[in-house]
């Protein structure tokens, strides 16, 4: 599993786990990415709704994502959701943790080219690579595209060595994310500021990497579908386009409101 400088994860961050025991208070599970640490998922955090049996719903070396509600190091103790995890960010996870694994074997490839171990590898650039990208993989997409985006952080031969790799191997993708909109407007011109509101929100959000389309569903829904280099990018990316036409119709008098897919 790809390695982290820091011990503990941080709060709203996605994590990978085993389940390792389910009483009927919870589950206790093992955090895949931080070293196998123990954190605890309490049944009101398993699922929505009331829960007869818990073990309808986790049971015991299941994988499964968690979302982090709590972190304390002192006590050794890590809260965790498995219900406030949405399904698009469940398989963002799983997707991830796969690249990462991919960029580790990168990582590891390039320490051997220099005569480096994979600690070393950590060590001198890798953990570097995480702080300023966030993960592991991201260097990497990003390095495939730019590789001065690398300068500065290590010595110059991990820096050519990855920035070569990673073009050879990593091909960057692209991530879609939908939602609906609902948005009525009982105005003379109703029609026109509901147009205008979706063609600003649209226009202001596009950018070279961005892609925004609104599609027509049936009146009063509209359907967005946003697609970006990375899952962040296009969330935040449809979140502003949203708000933005909400905050456009309602001052106009309408109503706006918005329905996440998946």
């Amino acid at each position: 599993m790809v390695r982290y400088r820091s011990e503990w994860p941080s709060v709203e961050e996605l994590v990978l786990c085993t389940v390792k025991k389910v009483f009927p208070q919870g589950a206790f599970v093992t955090l895949d990415e931080y070293g196998g640490k123990e954190g605890m998922v309490h049944i009101s955090e398993v699922a929505s709704g009331w829960i007869k049996n818990i073990r309808d719903h986790v049971r015991e070396n299941q994988k499964v994502v968690c979302k982090v509600l709590a972190v304390d190091p002192a006590r050794q103790q890590v809260d965790l959701s498995i219900r406030r995890v949405k399904d698009s960010e469940r398989r963002w996870k799983a997707q991830r943790v796969k690249l990462n694994q991919r960029a580790e074997k990168l990582l590891e490839l390039a320490a051997s080219k220099l005569g480096k171990t994979l600690d070393q590898a950590y060590e001198e650039i890798g953990f570097k690579l995480q702080e300023k990208f966030g993960d592991l993989y991201s260097a990497m997409e990003t390095a495939a595209k730019d590789s001065s985006s690398l300068v500065g952080l290590a010595d110059e031969s991990w820096v050519k060595t990855i920035a070569e790799l990673a073009k050879e191997s990593i091909q960057t993708p692209s991530y879609k994310v939908t939602g609906n909109v609902i948005l009525s407007s009982t105005a003379p011109n109703g029609v026109e500021i509901i147009k205008s509101a979706m063609i600003n929100a649209r226009d202001s959000v596009r950018d070279e990497d961005i892609n925004v389309e609104i599609y027509y569903v049936g009146s009063p829904r509209y359907r967005i579908e946003v697609t970006a280099p990375s899952y962040k990018a296009a969330e935040n990316a449809m979140q502003q386009a949203v708000e933005m036409m909400i905050e456009a119709v309602t001052k106009a008098g309408g109503k706006g409101e918005f329905q996440r897919s998946g």
